[in-house]
């Protein structure tokens, strides 16, 4: 952010001195001088939304943060409202200079801690759920019948011995059957639950099937490299003898593993165990400004401190990779994120569907006009260090610093994509305010503008806002940020969390054709 104008009834924002537009900060009616930039403001402009600088010639590119973010469809005057009506996309050349930007990261000397949750196996957990995972949709009435049982809303004393577990969780789905058995649909499936079923943040799983659908779970477990143990139970409803039965089996099996999983001390971690899962969902004008550069301010921090974050949301990163390109630490990891976009636009030709189908509404009413734009603003959320890794969606993320996760840029579907990679810790950007939480991993929610803090603070943990009041400084609510990673972490409760938001927000990504 270089420079600010300071009229109280006419704030903008400039964010590089090569743009074309700034952001207004109030709604900017017509014949308003904006010192700053020289220029009266023409027509009505709401807050969040792009002014014109100059005047542009229709075909002309438009600049924002200095990158071109469309080109416009018709001549626009200094002092007008930029958005839909004017601005298009068009095809353009990029300089993807692989691995150009790419510079050695300085580690902390001393590395952060946090309250951590330590496995048999090494690996450190934030959260101490029991899960049940189905195989099909016709598994789902019972496995959430089962969960029920042990809402401690409802039933607080079937829990009340263990107060070291979060709770048991139901993830359902609606896929599982009429699937193609070898496709690539059932493939990533296998490899959501997979990645669930051996989540850090599960001390154990029940996975429950029906019995007659494509995705046996036999065949689950041998594709993911899983087996029947105390801490991974398995059975179907047909075998079992009906969905009362399997009902009470599950909730016996429940009540055997819970003793075990209550055992969990919490201790002093370094925070290179954290993996954190980047979103933005409800995006403004305001989130390429405020939120999203104050997360990439505290995944810097991550990075420094030997942990590991992981970008995704492709369609959402669309025009706008080649500065990831250029901060790949290898080009080989550059080409696989380009491999990634061409997928993409295949994906999308073959349905007839493009790849500037994002913003959406919500997104445009809140002054994101394209993909363009959207994908530049989204990717503040990597912060500046280099690209380490290129993961396909919910394989295993094996990698330290900063990663990307092919995903798409539906938040549910993407997140549970993340969360089977291993993000023990979600970290949510919002500017129209979404309403969002992730079981087993937290979901920390920050606000892009003080006005959405103001109304919707029930669903927010980070005010960024401040940015724009110029009251902190995004370096500032950074550290605040990090700060407040280790202590959700540690146990402090989201408040997606309070809400009991997660079971119903798995979402696995369904590709197949189904028949």
């Amino acid at each position: 952010m270089n420079a600010r104008s300071a009229i109280p009834s006419a704030r903008t924002i400039r964010l590089h001195p090569a743009d074309d537009v700034v952001i207004s900060l109030d709604q900017l009616v017509s014949g308003t001088h904006i010192a700053a930039e020289g220029a009266a403001v023409a027509g009505l402009i709401p807050p969040g939304h792009k002014m014109a600088t100059r005047a542009i010639a229709a075909g002309e590119p438009v600049r924002r943060y200095g990158q071109i973010i469309g080109f416009a469809s018709q001549a626009i005057r200094a002092g007008q409202h930029v958005h839909t009506h004017n601005l298009a996309i068009s095809d353009f050349t990029r300089d993807h200079a692989h691995g150009a930007e790419a510079r050695p990261t300085v580690y902390a000397k001393e590395p952060a801690t946090f309250a951590g949750i330590v496995r048999e196996d090494g690996r450190v957990a934030t959260r101490n759920y029991i899960g049940i995972l189905t195989s099909v949709n016709c598994s789902a009435t019972v496995a959430r019948a089962i969960a029920d049982r042990f809402r401690r809303d409802i039933f607080p004393e079937r829990l009340a011995a263990y107060p070291n577990v979060d709770g048991v969780v139901a993830l359902t789905h609606g896929a599982g059957c009429a699937i193609d058995p070898e496709g690539e649909g059932l493939a990533i499936l296998q490899r959501t639950l997979g990645g669930y079923a051996c989540h850090p943040n599960f001390a154990g799983v029940l996975v429950i099937g029906l019995g007659c659908e494509t995705n046996q779970i036999s065949r689950l477990l041998a594709t993911q490299g899983l087996q029947n143990s105390d801490r991974l139970r398995s059975f179907n409803i047909q075998d079992t003898g009906g969905t009362t039965l399997t009902i009470e089996r599950g909730i016996a099996q429940i009540e055997e593993m819970l003793p075990r999983a209550n055992e969990v001390r919490r201790q002093p971690v370094p925070a290179s165990h954290l993996v954190i899962g980047l979103q933005c969902g409800g995006s403004d004008g305001y989130s390429g400004i405020s939120a999203n550069p104050v997360l990439g301010a505290a995944v810097d921090r991550l990075v420094q401190h030997g942990g590991t974050a992981i970008l995704s949301e492709t369609p959402e990163i669309y025009g706008a990779e080649h500065l990831l390109t250029r901060r790949a630490q290898t080009p080989e990891v550059g080409h696989k994120l380009l491999e990634r976009i061409r997928w993409w636009e295949a994906y999308c030709a073959r349905n007839g569907a493009a790849m500037d189908n994002n913003p959406s509404a919500g997104n445009k009413a809140g002054g994101l006009t394209t993909v363009l734009e959207k994908s530049l603003g989204g990717i503040a959320k990597a912060g500046s260090t280099n690209l380490v890794d290129v993961f396909e969606y919910a394989q295993p993320v094996r990698s330290r610093g900063l990663v990307f996760m092919d995903t798409p840029g539906y938040d549910p579907i993407s997140a549970t994509g993340q969360v089977a990679g291993g993000a023990n810790l979600i970290c949510f950007t919002t500017g129209r305010g979404s309403a969002y939480g992730c079981a087993p991993s937290p979901s920390v929610k920050l606000a892009t503008n003080t006005a959405l803090w103001q109304r919707q603070s029930d669903d927010m943990d980070l005010n960024c806002g401040e940015v724009l009041d110029g009251t902190r400084t995004i370096d500032e609510l950074g550290a605040d940020l990090f700060a407040l990673m280790l202590e959700t972490a540690s146990g402090r409760p989201s408040r997606s969390e309070l809400h009991g938001y997660g079971q119903q927000e798995f979402v696995p990504w369904q590709l197949s054709v189904i028949t």
